[in-house]
């Protein structure tokens, strides 16, 4: 879960998304029909009858566009005239589509908050079901668990001292962040097509509540659920809801488990079916973003020195970089001391040292590296529409250079091994 950025240039976990739904062609006046795609048109030689306008019934590959955005059954139509004189009826198979969805939204809490949110892409919010608590005896609670408010976190914000972990504590920071691989591991095997971001929630909980973990997102600062689920433009913090995965789509699940005092952070982009190049070339270039700075971190390293090299990998892809949230400090705290950028010519303060414990989570943009934020004051999206990708490790710096301790089972720990998209696909 990533930190928002601080002032010093450092610095906070998905959502999911529904289908497109724009205004109508107009209240008055009809838009012109559009050709239908070039595989719309091609048929099959056996058993198809040729569209026809629904007008005069004379062939016709020209769809209505707004039929289209609303995900309806294609209507066709010979040209713009048999299109505007049908416009009158026709459109009332918009309003009836908005109305319903008008109804939707006056029924469910959260989708009432989007009734008049310009998006920026093709995401939207859909249904949620309701937030479990967690009441199983033998699960350590965070601060924050019952009124969302992390009080020790919020203390410590005003110092800027980076904590050294003892012994014990680094123990206790493997053990944890080992159960925070475990558990993204799980989550990871689920993700397919149809499957909903709430299902995959679900599997979060139970995984890390049989693992005697409390999920560190939870009720943190009023967060939901117990995983973010970011998929395409959602930058971050995506609320996972009832939104099926589909084809082509790209998902990042950000997991953090909380057990004997401490909290472990790791996320991961996953490729849904069929991706198309650019996304796969934008997931690529997140995971060597990250691995580019982690081999840098070692003793003496600056911690703003890590913001180039990110960056430097980003812009070779042509990508960019996300400024408003950073790796972060993580421990005892969810998030502390030192923040991280991930941007060059940033202002963080801090040199590491061994037994500082921290992330580093990239957030790499196919498009530009502004970002807005939804009315639920959590899903960060870009504000061209274009995807967003992001991979994370919690890290501990030794003697000699890092220990990755959120590494996958058999992965290196001293650095990340080169991007295998086999890895990520599913």
């Amino acid at each position: 879960m990533a930190e928002v950025a601080a002032s010093s240039g450092g610095g906070a976990a998905a959502a999911a998304a529904a289908p497109v739904l724009p205004a109508a062609a107009g209240a008055d006046a009809a838009a012109d029909p559009t050709p239908a795609s070039s595989s719309e048109q091609q048929q099959p030689a056996v058993d198809v009858v040729e569209p026809v306008c629904e007008v005069c019934g004379e062939p016709s590959t020209l769809t209505c566009p707004t039929c289209t955005k609303l995900k309806l059954p294609k209507a066709f139509f010979c040209g713009k005239k048999c299109f505007t004189s049908a416009w009158a009826v026709h459109k009332l198979r918009h309003k009836k589509v908005k109305k319903n969805a008008a109804a939707t939204a006056d029924n469910d809490p959260r989708l009432s908050l989007f009734r008049n949110t310009r998006f920026t892409g093709d995401l939207r919010p859909f249904p949620m079901t309701p937030q479990v608590r967690v009441t199983q005896e033998g699960i350590d609670l965070p601060d924050y668990a019952h009124n969302g408010i992390p009080v020790s976190e919020d203390s410590a914000r005003r110092s800027r001292a980076i904590e050294i972990k003892t012994p014990e504590q680094i123990e206790a920071m493997r053990r944890v962040c080992k159960l925070g691989r475990e558990v993204l591991d799980i989550a990871g095997a689920a993700i397919k097509v149809g499957v909903t971001a709430d299902a995959i929630d679900k599997v979060v909980h139970k995984a890390t509540l049989e693992r005697g973990c409390y999920p560190s997102p939870l009720n943190y600062r009023g967060f939901p659920k117990s995983v973010c689920v970011s998929v395409n433009e959602c930058i971050c913090h995506g609320i996972p809801d009832l939104r099926p995965l589909q084809n082509g789509d790209i998902v990042n699940l950000d997991i953090s488990v909380f057990k004997d005092g401490m909290h472990a952070d790791l996320n991961e982009t996953f490729l849904v079916g069929d991706v198309d190049a650019d996304s796969r070339n934008l997931v690529r270039t997140s995971y060597e973003s990250l691995r580019a700075a982690v081999s840098a971190v070692m003793p003496g390293q600056l911690y703003r020195d890590l913001g180039a090299l990110i960056d430097k990998v980003a812009r070779g892809n042509k990508c960019s970089v996300v400024t408003s949230y950073c790796g972060h400090g993580i421990g005892t705290l969810f998030h502390t001391a030192p923040n991280v950028p991930h941007y060059k010519r940033n202002k963080a303060t801090g040199v590491m040292k061994p037994g500082h414990v921290f992330t580093i989570e990239p957030m790499i943009n196919r498009g530009r590296s502004s970002d807005d934020t939804w009315p639920d004051n959590w899903t960060s999206v870009t504000r061209d529409g274009k995807r967003s990708a992001q991979f994370e490790h919690t890290m501990l710096v030794t003697e000699t250079g890092v220990e990755i301790l959120t590494a996958r089972v058999g992965a290196p720990t001293d650095g990340m091994a080169p991007y295998n998209e086999a890895d990520f696909q599913r």
